[in-house]
């Protein structure tokens, strides 16, 4: 039985994009929801999370029409001569970034936080900047947060089925990633395939789960103490 490899890879590259992406986007999303009071912060918050509760096809047919030819999305990228994102790769990393956005947000959010108004009041008696604060104080604090954050969107990304392939399809070597080569070898009857992908990625889960629950553990034994 020869296995293909060709999934696998385009899985661990896009998880490895979005995930980069989603601590780019999501910091900051995360982090102005921590400190402000803004009236637009529980909007915010809600569309942030509504991947959570929203049935992934559902978000991928939205994704598919607004990046469409004759969408704003599928204008913007046509004017500035992208080309078009559906059953691409670049698509795929774009509508994963969203469809995992709150399992980086999230996290970000709950250690930013936990952090309080007192490391950056002392800090700013120190005449550090607001960019000094954050970067020198609030982000060393929030190391668990931000772990955890990586963790989640990167195995979220692996793990993604309904969004990736309604926005993506179904293109050997370029939109076709493991779950969606898992659901063609069930298609097929091809069940040695998939049970192989498919206990691949549930030692994959596990193994992440494990490392995040031991490394999570450790730092807040290291708090304790």
């Amino acid at each position: 039985m020869d296995f293909d490899w060709q999934p696998v890879v385009l899985t661990l590259k896009l998880a490895g994009l979005t995930t980069l992406f989603l601590m780019v986007v999501g910091t900051p999303i995360a982090w102005w929801l921590a400190r402000t009071r803004h009236w637009l912060k529980q909007p915010v918050s809600a569309v942030v999370a509504l991947p959570l509760v929203l049935p992934p096809t559902v978000l991928g047919f939205y994704l598919l029409i607004f990046l469409g030819p004759d969408g704003p999305g599928g204008q913007l990228t046509k004017a500035l001569g992208i080309g078009g994102l559906p059953f691409t790769f670049a698509g795929l990393v774009f509508a994963s970034t969203l469809y995992s956005l709150p399992f980086v947000v999230q996290p970000l959010h709950n250690a930013f936080e936990a952090l309080g108004n007192r490391p950056l009041e002392v800090a700013a008696t120190l005449r550090a900047s607001p960019w000094d604060r954050f970067a020198s104080v609030a982000v060393p604090l929030a190391r668990p947060g931000f772990l955890t954050a990586a963790v989640l969107g990167f195995a979220h990304t692996v793990g993604e089925f309904g969004v990736v392939l309604m926005i993506g399809g179904n293109i050997p070597g370029e939109t076709k990633v493991l779950s969606v080569a898992i659901y063609d070898h069930v298609e097929t009857l091809e069940y040695g395939q998939a049970h192989l992908l498919s206990g691949g990625m549930l030692g994959f889960a596990f193994v992440v789960l494990m490392t995040l629950y031991l490394v999570n553990g450790r730092f807040s034994k290291g708090s304790v103490q």
